[in-house]
């Protein structure tokens, strides 16, 4: 194990914590593909009109002003697995630290789905798989508390020199990356107008500009994530404006 990983081990926010669950945290193998977790209905957006993060000059406001291929190339010297673990834990700790400003603006009341378009909830499947309808800070939860228990545990992210990955974690970073998606999509969809109100737009496009372009580089997106999604116009926006040139981004073939 190279630098990367032992890394860290001596960051101080990966500090030993007693272990959280919620009542439906699942394994990796407990995601299934099934279309049971892609909830369609009828419900109309409750803003009709082009979502705010689609347009001028919203969309184009970004920190990262460079290459998107240069950001994401994997260091040499380093492993493959190891690029992708170091890379899942900065995802996680920016998105969280994101979500935890918004959470007084996220609440059973104003989202009582975890809605991610304008005609798309997800539903979370517990240990007897089970579909169950959460508002979305209670699937949030759910997601940031099963991959801070996977970072916390040393069989799935190994920061101690010797210890090899699991045979099992490139399909536990693919279903990480997908949930993160969820919760990114979601705050785009509910609460992107807060992140204007904070001034956060630049930050938060550049941060997830960074996510699709790592997750598609190294497969740990798939396109078919972003059926119904709304943020599938974004991706399909910003490889129109070349923010992700160079990168293996398809288009999502459903912009609004």
């Amino acid at each position: 194990m190279s630098n990367f990983l032992r890394g860290l081990a001596r960051n101080p926010t990966r500090q030993p914590q007693p272990a959280r669950r919620s009542p439906t945290t699942p394994s990796a193998g407990q995601f299934p593909d099934i279309p049971g977790q892609n909830q369609y209905h009828g419900v109309s957006p409750s803003s009709p009109g082009k979502p705010l993060y689609l347009c001028q000059p919203f969309v184009k406001a970004a920190l990262v002003k460079g290459s998107f291929k240069t950001i994401v190339m994997q260091p040499k010297y380093s492993e493959r697995l190891e690029w992708i673990a170091v890379n899942i834990f900065d995802f996680f700790n920016n998105l969280n630290l994101f979500y935890g400003v918004l959470t007084e603006c996220c609440t059973t009341a104003t989202c009582p789905t975890m809605s991610v378009g304008p005609m798309l909830d997800y539903t979370w499947v517990d240990h007897n798989k089970r579909q169950i309808r959460l508002p979305a800070p209670t699937y949030i939860d759910y997601v940031m508390t099963w991959v801070q228990n996977l970072l916390d545990d040393e069989g799935t992210f190994p920061t101690k020199a010797g210890r090899e990955f699991a045979p099992s974690f490139p399909t536990t970073a693919r279903h990480v990356f997908k949930q993160l998606l969820r919760v990114f999509a979601h705050i785009y969809h509910a609460h992107y107008p807060a992140l204007l109100h904070l001034h956060s737009e630049g930050h938060f496009n550049s941060l997830f500009a960074h996510f699709l372009a790592f997750g598609f580089e190294y497969q740990q997106l798939d396109i078919r994530d972003f059926k119904g999604v709304g943020v599938a116009a974004l991706l399909d926006k910003w490889r129109e404006m070349g923010v992700l040139d160079g990168l293996n981004v398809p288009p999502s073939g459903g912009s609004m």
